[in-house]
């Protein structure tokens, strides 16, 4: 294992990333059928505007995913995938101050928009499609691996690991080693826990308590569980009535030491992500006798 410590600058394209300070990516699905906002910002204009309402809310990264990940969701084409993401890759990166970050599995897509003007590469499959890494390599991007078995299709199918911590640092140690072997430092390396993604609720939970061991790898953390299963299921609530619950996990991520929270409700969890910092980082005052 590396030290418990990771790099605070962080090159992202043509802007760096400050992690000296934790930071808010707002989520921006151009797809049809997401989870929580399918369909709502797949129409160019419509994405843009969402993605500027987030940047004024103050996300320092929007994420970009053109392929729902879903459980059970369907595999679309390169083509298709790259139809939906790179004109809004294209106008956020002409419109806007921020880092774009890709969430996505596809070379093709990993390259066009990087040429385009994304900044992260964000894989929930970690780069292990086929011709991704060696995109990943030729883009010189940043990339974000996540801890994931299967496919989103059949990723719920009882899932079992003896040990989930151990099972996710043993899965992201490897992933970092394999991208590190071809050329991709690990101070351009972040890692994700992959909450929901072939886990239990117990999975989820206590991968969640214990999360903090995974800076034992070196990288930042990147934490997504906005107004996802397992806060449904903890709290019984529908998908719209998660945020409250969805700002406890954000809170609770952040003191367990994540830099970057992937969220849809980017005002909130701002506000949530600057308060702590604000405590974080006060100085002490003298004292006097």
């Amino acid at each position: 294992m590396s030290s418990l410590y990771h790099p605070t600058r962080l090159p992202c394209g043509s802007r760096v990333l400050d992690l000296s300070r934790p930071h808010v990516m707002g989520i921006l699905n151009v797809t049809p059928d997401s989870f929580s906002d399918g369909g709502r910002f797949n129409q160019h204009d419509a994405a843009l505007r969402h993605a500027a309402e987030m940047v004024a809310a103050g996300a320092t990264l929007i994420d970009i995913g053109g392929e729902s990940t879903r459980p059970g969701a369907r595999v679309v084409s390169p083509t298709e995938e790259l139809e939906r993401v790179a004109p809004v890759v294209e106008a956020i990166a002409r419109e806007l101050d921020v880092v774009i970050s890709v969430d996505t599995s596809t070379p093709a897509v990993m390259r066009e928009t990087a040429r385009l003007g994304a900044g992260l590469i964000n894989d929930v499959r970690s780069l292990q499609r086929d011709g991704a890494l060696d995109a990943a390599v030729d883009t010189g991007l940043p990339v974000c691996l996540m801890h994931m078995r299967g496919e989103p299709g059949n990723m719920q199918d009882d899932p079992r690991y003896p040990d989930i911590i151990q099972e996710v640092l043993d899965f992201l140690g490897e992933r970092i080693a394999v991208c590190e072997a071809v050329g991709i430092a690990r101070e351009k390396i972040i890692v994700d826990p992959g909450f929901g993604f072939a886990k239990t609720q117990n999975h989820n939970l206590n991968l969640f308590r214990q999360m903090e061991r995974l800076l034992e790898l070196g990288c930042p953390m990147l934490v997504g569980v906005s107004r996802k299963s397992m806060v449904g299921r903890a709290l019984g609530r529908e998908v719209d009535e998660r945020l409250y619950g969805s700002l406890a996990l954000a809170a609770l991520a952040v003191a367990k030491g994540a830099s970057i929270i992937r969220v849809h409700d980017v005002a909130e969890t701002v506000d949530v992500v600057q308060m702590i910092h604000a405590v974080e980082s006060a100085k002490e005052e003298g004292r006097f006798a």
